[in-house]
């Protein structure tokens, strides 16, 4: 997976194939994905002038995203995370997820600090105090009832305050979406304390538990994805929307009732795009 994150990397720096979102661009590619539905036997070639800038890779992409999709998650993780839902009681699943979180407190403090968020990398790191000891080892978490809400900043994130663009966008296998700027900072993070002292077992043990809670509350939204034109466009949409909105904190340059139905879509997928 490392031999893959450096190739990868090394491709985006030397294409330099890296673009803000265009809702133009993003509409050609669903009007072209309705073309093809609706023609099964037209010519994609004829439509590559139409194509997006954020995704050079669409067709290698296309194949991840259907064994992802069709094969990983619908014999794999699906009927594991059913399967979780049922015999978990919840007060469990609260616990996990709480040690799973407090694990990243640490690199939320750092990466606020570099994005010159001071409030918030003191929320992060009173956070980890607090539920490190008091909320034993983070199985409770005792901050938040103190209204300390979770400030999650990620590298990728700090990458793009500094101005780095995302470059090419990628879907990886058991991974799901990405681009080169946020894998590099998932790089940076999992080298960030207490995740580069605690042993293999024990971060994919964390991993796991943030995907499956991450699939189980998708359930019941299924039905909303496999109803959409083309879930593979309107995954990668939501994708670079949510991006945008987590890079400027909210502060895009759009209407109140546009930011709040693009968030409505993809809060319903967020979890299937967790960083393992």
């Amino acid at each position: 997976m490392k031999h893959l994150i450096l190739v990868v990397l090394l491709v985006g720096l030397t294409s330099g194939c890296a673009a803000n979102k265009s809702e133009q661009q993003a509409q050609s590619q669903a009007n072209s994905a309705a073309m093809i539905q609706a023609d099964p036997q037209h010519d994609s070639s004829e439509d590559a002038n139409i194509g997006d800038a954020r995704d050079p890779f669409e067709g290698f992409n296309r194949t991840m995203w259907d064994f992802n999709y069709d094969i990983l998650d619908k014999y794999l993780l699906k009927p594991v995370t059913q399967g979780y839902v049922a015999v978990m009681p919840q007060p469990v699943r609260t616990g996990l997820v709480n040690f799973s979180n407090n694990l990243a407190e640490p690199a939320n403090f750092l990466n606020n600090l570099l994005q010159g968020e001071i409030d918030g990398s003191m929320v992060s790191l009173a956070r980890f105090l607090i539920n490190t000891t008091v909320g034993v080892v983070g199985v409770f978490d005792v901050a938040s009832s103190m209204d300390l809400n979770k400030e999650k900043e990620s590298f990728g994130e700090v990458l793009g305050v500094w101005g780095v663009e995302t470059g090419p966008y990628l879907m990886i296998p058991a991974r799901g979406p990405t681009d080169i700027r946020s894998t590099t900072g998932d790089v940076v993070d999992n080298m960030m304390f207490p995740m580069n002292i605690l042993n293999s077992n024990f971060t994919l043990f964390s991993a796991v538990v943030g995907v499956i809670e991450g699939r189980a509350r998708l359930l019941s939204q299924d039905s909303t994805l496999n109803s959409s034109l083309d879930p593979y466009v309107f995954v990668k949409t939501a994708y670079f929307q949510r991006l945008e909105f987590k890079v400027k904190n909210g502060k895009v340059e759009k209407t109140p009732e546009e930011q709040a139905e693009e968030m409505e879509n993809f809060e319903e997928f967020e979890g299937l795009l967790d960083d393992l």
